[in-house]
This record gives C-alpha cells, sequence and structure tokens, in this order.
C-alpha cells in the first residue's frame, strides 16, 4: 500500500471502499458535534420521558418524583433533573428551610416539548398491541432460522 493511502492523504489511489470509509468518518465526525442531534440524544431518554410527564401537574419534590416513577434510582433521578435544568427544560427551585426543600417543575420550554412527548406516549399506546405482535413475529422467524 503506498504511503499516501495508508496516511488517508488524497484520493486518487484510495478504492472505492476506502474513500467510502473515509467518508463515513467525517460523516459521523460532524454528527457528534451537531447541535440538535446532541439535543436529541439528550431529550429521548426514557427517564426524561417520565420526568416530565410526572412533572406535567405542576412542582414535585425530588421524593414525590422518586415515588411517581417506579425504578428511577436517586442517582438516576438527579442526573435526569441536572440535564433538564440544563437544557432549560426544568427549573428547580430551593426554598431553604429545614431540611432545604427542593422543587422541580416544567419551564414554558418544557411545556412546550411536554406535548410531543404525549404524542408519543399516545402513539405508544395506540400501537402497542402491533408492535408487540409484529415484535412476536419477527423473533419466531429468526428461532425458525436458527
Amino acid at each position: 500500500m503506498s504511503q499516501s493511502v495508508e496516511k488517508g492523504c488524497g484520493t486518487g489511489s484510495l478504492t472505492a471502499e476506502q474513500r467510502r470509509l473515509k467518508a463515513q468518518r467525517q460523516h459521523n465526525a460532524h454528527l457528534g458535534a451537531c447541535p440538535a442531534r446532541q439535543l436529541l440524544e439528550a431529550i429521548s431518554s426514557k427517564w426524561v420521558t417520565l420526568v416530565m410527564l410526572a412533572l406535567e401537574d405542576g412542582q414535585l419534590r425530588h421524593s414525590e418524583l422518586r415515588k411517581r416513577i417506579p425504578g428511577a434510582s436517586q442517582k438516576m433521578l438527579t442526573s435526569t433533573l441536572r440535564s433538564l435544568e440544563r437544557d432549560g427544560l426544568v427549573s428547580r427551585h430551593v426554598t431553604a428551610s429545614v431540611p432545604v426543600r427542593t422543587d422541580y417543575e416544567l419551564t414554558l420550554l418544557g411545556q412546550s416539548l411536554l406535548r410531543i412527548v404525549f404524542e408519543m406516549k399516545n402513539w405508544a399506546e395506540t400501537n402497542m398491541d402491533e408492535v408487540a405482535a409484529s415484535r412476536a413475529e419477527h423473533d419466531t422467524h429468526r428461532l425458525q432460522v436458527r
């Protein structure tokens, strides 16, 4: 292999596969820095969805959120709330008392996203039987092929 191919210089001596892989690496590097992709990644977590749905009716304390979201560890909930606060979707209100009281609520931006979350939730509830049937059929077919 020529030195220019090894270093990735030029495209004249690269094979079609090497050019494709190089283009794919450049594309993937760009995607990682894409702000929209980063935001989609942040808001598409199941914990984000569950926290936003729990905050639908207004302010809740951390402990109340944990009760409303089964399976959420304190660490996961804290991490999700910090991320949502950083993105401007949730506001945090601290009241000086003993013990200190911390409440969370959706911001206007968070409420605008909540509408989309509800649409996804409704879609999931409407289509869950069809998706389950498709999964079962797919899994059965995969077992038969083996």
